[in-house]
């Protein structure tokens, strides 16, 4: 993956998570024509997350970043280091723009109360079948960012990362597919998607392999905050040939809006690069100079 690649790939993610915001929480038939889905809503739609300025990433973008902080600080995965960074961005806001954590998910709640009684960062995560929002799968393509070791390696530190507030197979495996696919992309792969669910695959044993069919096969989509409508929300969306068409169409599946956006909208960065992001748009995301100091040390 080349530097453009990598850049692209964490400001198309910040861009969407920004971008999906205030769209957060509405049906898909009260949002606006795509057309005018901004970082601003147009005049009179009831906007999600009164006060927060355009531009502003939510939980999503900040765990996202956190993991990259964990990955170049420490040279590598660490679990006790990213649930530190993870405790000190809902305690004091690290890793947003504006010292602001907000938009919390249920299972990441209950895991953080977990690591702050003392249980082990692998152990934290609910494993339970309900457990699998998609709280770890949108912040995982910092790691196909950073890593350049062999796919099977990515595939079990995307796993890995997710057992920190997301226990379940489920939500490990749409994590190692995200991140495998990322990869594919940038490489330019005729079916990137097919062929990271191919290489995930052929790690599982039977048990695993179930969870793999459920996840592929896959058909009620809406915009929820199940990790696997996610993966196949963002799956849909980059069917669309552009930057600025990948993320309305994610967003315009509603609900969910931010991640949904942010998941595919990194993948979609990896898979144009920088230069396809709307000028206007990066222009709007706040703490660019929080983002910048860490693509710095990313792609120096």
């Amino acid at each position: 993956m080349d530097r453009e690649q990598r850049v692209g790939g964490l400001l198309g993610l910040l861009v969407g998570d920004a971008l999906g915001v205030p769209y957060e929480f509405h049906d898909p038939a009260n949002l606006p024509p795509r057309e005018r889905i901004e970082m601003d809503p147009p005049e009179g739609f009831r906007r999600s997350h009164l006060g927060t300025p355009a531009g502003t990433w939510s939980d999503d973008g900040a765990h996202a970043l956190a993991l990259l902080d964990t990955l170049l600080t420490e040279g590598g995965w660490d679990a006790p280091a990213f649930a530190r960074r993870l405790i000190a961005w809902w305690h004091e806001g690290a890793f947003t723009p504006d010292g602001r954590a907000f938009d919390i998910g249920n299972q990441t709640t209950t895991a953080l109360h977990r690591l702050e009684r003392g249980m082990s960062a692998d152990q934290a995560g609910p494993r339970g079948e309900r457990d699998n929002g998609n709280g770890s799968l949108m912040r995982v393509l910092p790691l196909a960012l950073w890593h350049t070791g062999d796919d099977l390696e990515l595939v079990a530190l995307s796993r890995a990362q997710s057992l920190v507030t997301h226990g379940h197979v489920r939500s490990q495996l749409c994590c190692a597919i995200d991140t495998l696919w990322a990869r594919y992309l940038a490489a330019g792969d005729a079916d990137p998607f097919g062929r990271a669910v191919s290489v995930v695959g052929g790690t599982l044993g039977r048990d695993e392999r179930a969870e793999l069919d459920l996840i592929v096969g896959f058909t009620a989509l809406r915009g929820s905050g199940y990790v696997v409508d996610t993966l196949h929300v963002a799956r849909d969306a980059l069917a669309e040939p552009t930057f600025e068409g990948v993320v309305r169409r994610a967003i315009a599946w509603g609900l969910d809006t931010d991640t949904s956006a942010c998941v595919a909208g990194g993948l979609a960065g990896v898979r144009d690069g920088v230069a396809g992001i709307p000028e206007r748009w990066l222009a709007a995301l706040q703490g660019r100079a929080l983002v910048d100091a860490l693509l710095e040390r990313l792609t120096p």
